[in-house]
């Protein structure tokens, strides 16, 4: 597993395995998002066996399978509800961490954080958003 924290609450990873779910209880991890859509993986690495293995291990579980076309206020905001409603660190992992990185930046946009200072937070966790700056200024 290759964890990225990006804030103290909120951690990036590429895919992860179900044996890694009980390794991240461990670390104190306690939610779980899978940003990544059923489509882009082998059956035993789909939503439904992830959450099955995270339940085993303790941890809450949510799915929000995300590409470019559902990147939408509602799941920016969806995703940032479960990461505040988290009793504790929340680690989101899609193919590398770029898109849980990226909805995350959304958010942070959406609050009226300074594009810089996502930019800057993503960039010292290892994720060049750079091309994301128009977006970030919209909002």
């Amino acid at each position: 597993m290759q964890i990225r924290q990006v804030t103290p609450r909120y951690s990036v990873s590429p895919q992860i395995a179900p044996e890694d779910l009980p390794v991240l209880r461990d670390q104190g991890f306690t939610t779980v998002i899978c940003n990544r859509p059923d489509e882009e993986n082998p059956a035993e690495l789909q939503s439904d066996r992830m959450a099955d293995a995270a339940k085993a291990a303790g941890l809450a579980f949510v799915v929000l399978p995300l590409t470019h076309q559902t990147m939408t206020p509602e799941n920016i905001q969806r995703q940032n509800d479960v990461v505040n409603a988290s009793v504790g660190p929340v680690l989101a992992y899609c193919a590398s961490g770029t898109r849980c990185t990226v909805i995350w930046s959304l958010a942070r946009a959406a609050e009226g954080v300074p594009a810089d200072d996502i930019l800057q937070t993503a960039a010292e966790a290892g994720y060049d958003l750079s091309g994301l700056r128009p977006r970030l200024e919209q909002r």
